[in-house]
């Protein structure tokens, strides 16, 4: 019986040294069943910046484990190249006089990684932007200040729209308040007045483009860069068309969609409304099914029609915003970051001009 007792512990003995054994093997890279330990620090050096780009170098990061190392990189945010085994690249492609952050990632196999940062301004000197040149200069004011430019507009169009003064009384019955009148003592048609042709007296808003009396400024990176995130639009203005009035979103109201308000909306789809007459859709004042200069959005970034000067047809890359890369009328053979109306129907007839988020960092009109 004893000799039975003893060969049994013995089994145990033995299966219970295999099963360790066992849990042994299976750790792998675990050193016994220890966390995985991240990659080396390491440090990054920029040289060779130049106006238009800069080069990176960094030194080698090493895993404890004895895995491999591989390097990403970023910058502004956004990834630039990943699965990097050497330790150098070269950024190209970079607005000149611009300053840049960026991080660089060591990853080793078991998803442990260590990050170093880096920041350079490009050489050169800011200009404006030739897209500038287009914008009506009667209506707008657009100047350097240091790094930004300053975008100062009165408001008003500079082309004809119903929405002139002129001798045609109309009035319109709000949800709350008295009734409102326009025009009830006009005696002459301004200059600019044309007769309501997709609108109707009886449809339009109230309100005339000369009685608003104020002015808009907009301040905006003269090298503005795509965001980590997105932002949504809000309400008022986004944008400063060319003529000098502004650019709304695809909404009439919080989360009241265009569509009630569309039988408003004259020939070149703007109306007035509490602040300014503005535009929803495509201007058809001047653009109609091309690659006309729109006017620029909130983030900086220039908002063209629905084609595109690169190839002269409708651009098939474009993002959730109508953004994409590539050069334009006015880039001086560089690629640019730039909106368009998007070429999707809206109400089987109409093209909204920026239905999307913003895609850089946007400033307030104020």
């Amino acid at each position: 019986m004893k000799n039975s007792l003893k060969i049994l512990a013995l089994v145990i003995s033995m299966a219970t040294a295999f099963y360790a054994c066992s849990g042994d093997d299976d750790s792998g890279n675990d050193d016994g069943g220890t966390a995985n330990q991240v990659p080396t620090a390491f440090t990054v050096t920029v040289s060779n910046i130049v106006d238009t780009g800069a080069s990176l170098n960094w030194t080698a990061s090493t895993d404890p484990e004895d895995d491999a190392i591989a390097y990403a990189i970023s910058l502004q945010g956004n990834s630039i190249v990943s699965g990097l085994t050497n330790l150098s690249f070269d950024l190209t492609g970079l607005n000149s006089a611009t300053s840049y952050t960026g991080v660089i990632t060591a990853s080793d196999e078991n998803g442990g990684t260590t990050t170093s940062g880096f920041s350079f301004t490009t050489t050169g000197t800011i200009a404006l932007h030739l897209a500038f040149a287009e914008f009506d200069s009667n209506n707008t004011d657009i100047m350097l200040s240091g790094s930004n430019v300053v975008i100062e507009s009165n408001g008003l169009p500079n082309h004809t729209s119903p929405y002139w003064s002129n001798t045609t009384e109309r009035c319109a019955q709000p949800p709350m308040g008295p009734e409102l009148c326009t025009n009830e003592n006009t005696t002459v048609n301004h200059p600019l007045f044309v007769e309501p042709t997709l609108t109707s007296y009886q449809m339009m808003a109230p309100g005339n483009i000369d009685d608003f009396n104020g002015s808009y400024s907009l301040t905006i990176s003269a090298n503005p860069q795509l965001a980590s995130n997105s932002t949504s639009t809000g309400l008022g203005p986004i944008g400063i068309a060319v003529s000098g009035s502004m650019i709304y979103n695809d909404e009439e109201g919080p989360n009241i969609p265009l569509d009630g308000a569309v039988g408003s909306l004259d020939y070149t789809a703007a109306h007035t409304g509490p602040q300014s007459y503005h535009y929803h859709l495509e201007t058809k004042a001047w653009s109609d099914d091309d690659d006309a200069l729109i006017g620029v959005i909130a983030d900086g970034f220039f908002l063209y029609g629905r084609k595109c000067n690169s190839t002269n047809n409708y651009p098939t890359d474009l993002d959730a915003s109508g953004g994409h890369t590539s050069t334009t009328q006015h880039s001086e053979g560089n690629s640019q970051y730039h909106y368009h109306i998007q070429n999707e129907l809206y109400l089987n007839q109409f093209y909204i001009l920026f239905p999307g988020d913003y895609q850089g960092t946007p400033s307030n009109i104020q």
